[in-house]
């Protein structure tokens, strides 16, 4: 039997989908799994030993009609969704897979064999994905993995380690996010920074687009910490999160590779909500400002705060994020 599993959304998506690969594969071992993904992919599901073949498709880049015929040509038998895009159900459809399985929510939802509802009601990302394979009659809750996973080499575990720390001996910060409203502030970081460094090690990452963001923050610090943002690769990323004390975050990637490590992770909300079912699935808090009626502003975010107040950012303090830390740590 081979099964296709369409996931094209962001970083953070596609590591939520992990458990679902392996549920996958425990509701049908002699399975061959192929996995549709961004490129990122190739670092995410590398060592992953559920997927067995990775599909890499770039919508700004790829053609969608090449990989329709790519599809078609392989002939699988099942098709499941957990993205809910216009394109992966036209595209899925028009490859000619016979059972093809999507949220009743995603776009063009018609073309799918069997639906499964798709609410933001606090269910988890986790589970609502892993409710797809409630069509199948080999379904049971037995066989259901729910825990992220990131696979390291011996020597990826250990990359952490050129950069002169020890395990469990830093507490990691991960300042920026695709979205602007999604990064608490530039005061509130270098705050809490400053009140860290006096007793802990404290290191940032990020990617390279989030080194302006940062900039900002250490800039006046007097003592400044261990700069990782934008000289890491996602697989060493992986390798500081898991052997990090703990983890202080806004409400993007770097949370779900800390629940895979079982890190602690402090997670801060502004526009989003955890309703969505984004929040941290284990060992995690959620910092955030309650009863503001402008919250949720959308599903990711906005590069400008649609009322201009940005007032689910600029209300958390910096001894909200501390005191997190502390009943996380405790």
């Amino acid at each position: 039997m081979k099964i296709v599993v369409w996931q094209t959304a962001f970083l953070g998506d596609l590591i939520l989908s992990t458990p679902l690969f392996h549920s996958i594969k425990n509701l049908f071992p002699d399975s061959k799994l192929y996995v549709i993904a961004k490129p990122f992919g190739k670092q995410v599901l590398k060592n992953n030993p559920y997927v067995d073949e990775l599909i890499i498709f770039d919508k700004s880049k790829d053609s969608t009609f090449s990989l329709i015929k790519r599809l078609r040509k392989e002939k699988f038998d099942i098709a499941i969704s957990p993205h809910r895009s216009h394109r992966a159900a036209y595209s899925l459809f028009l490859s000619g897979i016979p059972f093809r399985v999507g949220f009743d929510k995603a776009g063009f939802s018609f073309l799918y064999s069997k639906t499964i509802p798709h609410r933001f009601d606090g269910t988890h990302e986790i589970d609502r994905n892993l409710s797809l394979l409630k069509v199948f009659p080999e379904y049971s809750e037995d066989k259901l993995h729910k825990i992220p996973e990131l696979f390291l080499t011996e020597e990826e575990d250990k990359s952490y380690q050129k950069y002169g720390l020890k395990d469990k001996d830093y507490i990691l910060i991960a300042p920026g996010s695709k979205w602007n409203t999604k990064r608490w502030t530039v005061e509130g970081f270098r705050e809490v920074i400053k009140a860290l460094m006096e007793n802990e090690n404290i290191v940032l990452i990020g990617g390279e687009e989030d080194l302006p963001f940062t900039q900002k923050i250490i800039s006046l610090l007097k003592n400044k910490p261990l700069n990782l943002v934008g000289k890491t690769n996602l697989r060493e990323s992986f390798s500081l999160i898991k052997h990090a004390k703990a983890l202080i975050s806004n409400d993007s990637a770097p949370v779900h590779m800390a629940v895979a490590f079982n890190t602690p992770v402090v997670d801060i909300y502004g526009p989003t909500i955890t309703d969505f079912g984004f929040y941290p699935y284990r060992n995690g808090i959620v910092v955030e400002v309650k009863g503001l009626k402008c919250r949720p502003c959308g599903l990711h975010g906005h590069n400008e705060c649609p009322t201009g107040t940005f007032e689910c950012m600029q209300d958390i303090t910096p001894d909200m994020v501390l005191n997190g830390l502390k009943n996380l740590m405790e």
